[in-house]
């Protein structure tokens, strides 16, 4: 096993022994190998710095490297943002373990040797976080290799395989040339995502943010601190903005928009579709701290004369977000609220049975000016998950779900 900071520092020589440079960059091709050294930087003082291909290295050890080409075969070396480098843009740096689901700092990295036809190819294997890449970084050039190895070997050990690595890169253009995707954050839960998001600076954030999906975008963002969320926004071209404000729950949009300051909630306002553009300034009409200020206007509602079948197949023809559904609410003929169904009975009752005859007890419902610790009250009360809010004629306006009760009290 070799280490970044084996080599960095070191010496290089050509084929025939002849000192050609130290060495003082190692660079990935993110787009040809995701792990593989492909270029190595030689400086040679005052005179133009010199490139090494990956196929020109025969032999590697700490400190030193030997070519299988003479110095004069070697190109000068040309700047390239499409090149990843260990030492600029991954040692100290800061990178997201996405297995760990964590922000963590690099303090070396691990190589691996693989030999074919003469030469050898260096690859990024893992990276060090640990106290044992500190310690090698710290006594680099002040105590021998073996010295810094033997010590390491008692220290304990802490280091991430490559694959779980996800870099920061603030620069889109740059994330773009280094083939820098945040796919494995994508498949992380959003709380995780947004814990993560929360150690970043700013700009890091907005990078995250700014490279995710909608969906993700938006499941992330709802789950930051509203000020961080905020912040992130009001950053952010208003149409992007009204994108992934679409996948939120309107409740949700309205409390992001609420957030922002006129101008910018009325340029987000202007770009999001009229419908949901519509039910986000409905409930931007009610005050934080009230029932219609922490209901969703993004509910089910059937007729209590309709069957179980029906409902079910109505339910799948809709696009309804499963891992919320918790509660079907009954209207009668007039269209007032008559009822609450958990899904659970709903399930498993037989198909042809009416709705009406599954509708739990007591019927609950609170107005949209109802104070948010009356709603407290009634979730705790009656061991609730969903609670409807109905208009002065008793029809239904929308829910308030425990996930939002919870959220409130977090932030109180």
């Amino acid at each position: 096993m070799l280490y970044a900071t084996d080599l960095l520092g070191g010496e290089a020589y050509d084929r025939d022994g002849h000192f050609v440079g130290h060495i003082t960059e190692l660079f990935i091709e993110p787009a040809d190998q995701p792990n593989r050294v492909a270029r190595v930087l030689l400086g040679r003082g005052k005179f133009l710095p010199l490139v090494v291909r990956y196929d020109h290295i025969s032999f590697v050890a700490p400190g030193v490297i030997r070519l299988n080409v003479e110095e004069k075969q070697l190109e000068h070396y040309q700047p390239n943002e499409g090149w990843l480098a260990l030492r600029k843009d991954l040692l100290d740096q800061q990178i997201i373990d996405t297995s760990g689901r964590k922000v963590v700092r690099v303090n070396d990295i691990d190589l691996s040797e693989h030999r074919t036809n003469g030469t050898v190819e260096l690859r990024v294997t893992q990276v060090d976080v640990g106290l044992t890449g500190a310690a090698r970084r710290l006594l680099h050039g002040v105590a021998s290799p073996g010295v810094i190895r033997g010590l390491a070997t008692r220290l304990p050990t802490r280091v991430i395989p490559w694959e779980f690595v996800n870099l920061i890169e603030p620069d889109p253009l740059r994330r773009v040339k280094l083939r820098i995707t945040h796919q494995k954050l994508e498949r992380m839960h959003p709380a995780d995502l947004a814990d993560i998001m929360e150690q970043l600076s700013p700009v890091e954030r907005q990078s995250i943010i700014a490279s995710l999906d909608e969906e993700t975008a938006a499941e992330a963002l709802a789950e930051l601190d509203k000020r961080l969320t905020t912040q992130i926004v009001e950053t952010m071209d208003p149409e992007k903005a009204a994108d992934i404000l679409e996948e939120m729950d309107p409740d949700q949009a309205a409390d992001v928009i609420a957030g922002l300051t006129p101008e910018s909630s009325r340029e987000v306002l202007r770009e999001m579709p009229g419908e949901e553009a519509r039910e986000v300034r409905e409930l931007l009409k009610f005050e934080e701290n009230s029932a219609g200020g922490m209901m969703n206007t993004d509910f089910i509602y059937v007729g209590e004369a309709a069957t179980r079948e029906e409902v079910v197949a109505w339910i799948h023809e809709k696009e309804v977000d499963l891992e919320r559904l918790d509660t079907v609410f009954l209207i009668d003929v007039n269209a007032k609220l008559s009822g609450a169904v958990a899904v659970g009975r709903l399930l498993l009752a037989p198909g042809g049975e009416r709705m009406d005859a599954l509708k739990m007890e007591p019927l609950l419902s609170v107005h949209p000016d109802t104070e948010d610790k009356d709603v407290f009250e009634l979730f705790d009360k009656y061991n609730l998950h969903s609670l409807a809010v109905v208009d002065e004629f008793g029809h239904p306006m929308g829910s308030i779900e425990v996930d939002d009760i919870v959220t409130r009290l977090r932030n109180k």
